[in-house]
């Protein structure tokens, strides 16, 4: 199920800092990780931007959409998921603002807090972790059959 994000309400929960003029990059290589791991497109909303920055890109398999001054990143998702009509039920919406989590509701979105998301987030990259520190890592008796197969004597 792809996941709509409302990118400022997360960098808090997540332990990045709103001051940091990296923050929405920092998030982005996260959800990045998170995506290809899930296999599951993602959609993040951050308002705020400055005219000339304003607009959507697509950086990797993220779809991040810039907010211009003036607007909302809630009411941008709240128009978003009105476009979705029927199809919105596929998705799943990540915010704790009640608005935005009541405009999914209303459109049929699943609905998870960006507390919830962080557990989800970490549980499922600390997987890819464990499985790449799994794969990494070899066995002594490995180590003595490779050295067999090659000739070599242990020392």
């Amino acid at each position: 199920m792809p996941y709509l994000i409302d990118g400022h309400n997360l960098i808090p929960k997540i332990g990045l800092q709103l001051s940091n003029p990296d923050d929405e990059l920092e998030l982005i290589h996260i959800l990045q990780n998170f995506s290809r791991v899930k296999r599951q497109p993602v959609e993040v909303y951050f308002d705020g931007a400055p005219s000339a920055s304003a607009g959507t890109r697509k950086l990797g398999t993220i779809k991040a959409h810039f907010i211009s001054l003036g607007t909302s990143a809630d009411s941008a998702m709240r128009a978003r998921l009105n476009n979705m009509a029927k199809s919105a039920k596929n998705w799943t919406v990540v915010s704790s603002d009640r608005e935005v989590q009541n405009a999914a509701k209303v459109n049929g979105a699943k609905v998870i807090s960006s507390e919830e998301f962080v557990k989800l987030l970490q549980q499922t990259l600390n997987a890819v972790n464990k499985k790449n520190r799994e794969e990494k890592s070899i066995s002594a008796k490995e180590v003595e059959e490779w050295l067999k197969e090659f000739g070599e004597e242990k020392k």
